[in-house]
């Protein structure tokens, strides 16, 4: 299965969301991206992806500090948000998104799926994602009403 748009729709819930951990995890650009909680520290989110193909990744703080986990392998903060795509997406649709191919059953946990992956660390800014985590929160504080969102009247045909 190829996906062609920038950004995937999810089709429904596989499991149970966990908002608290992964606020915000995306099917976007070519790669898994999203935000993960600190854990220790309530004003501390991580920014974090996975590269589509090269499997590189990359996970910082929204103050753009490196992630004391990255040691040479992905850090817990991405096997979380990989986990929580794979509960919004399904596995399938997750392996297949980041180029891998093969059985759903081998690649049905985000450790599986990274370790497929083979990728490396490769620094990148987290301004970009942390603008669509922020811009997620602004639709999701909309008082529910008929009609559509201004900005997005366009999907409406």
């Amino acid at each position: 299965m190829i996906e062609r748009a920038s950004v995937v729709v999810g089709s429904g819930l596989a499991g149970q969301r966990t908002v608290k951990s992964v606020p915000f995890v995306e099917l976007a650009g070519g790669r898994v991206q999203g935000i993960v909680s600190s854990g220790s520290d309530i004003e501390r989110v991580y920014v974090s992806f996975v590269e589509s193909g090269s499997g590189d990744y990359y996970c910082c703080t929204n103050n753009n500090r490196p992630c004391g986990g990255l040691r040479g392998a992905p850090c817990k903060h991405i096997a979380e948000m990989v986990d929580e795509a794979i509960l919004q997406f399904g596995a399938a649709r997750v392996a297949a998104y980041l180029g891998l191919d093969g059985d759903e059953q081998a690649v049905d946990e985000a450790r599986k799926i990274l370790g497929a992956l083979g990728g490396c660390e490769r620094k990148e800014p987290p301004g970009v994602v942390f603008s669509r985590f922020l811009n997620y929160l602004r639709y999701c504080e909309l008082t529910v009403r008929p009609g559509t969102v201004l900005e997005m009247g366009w999907f409406v045909s």
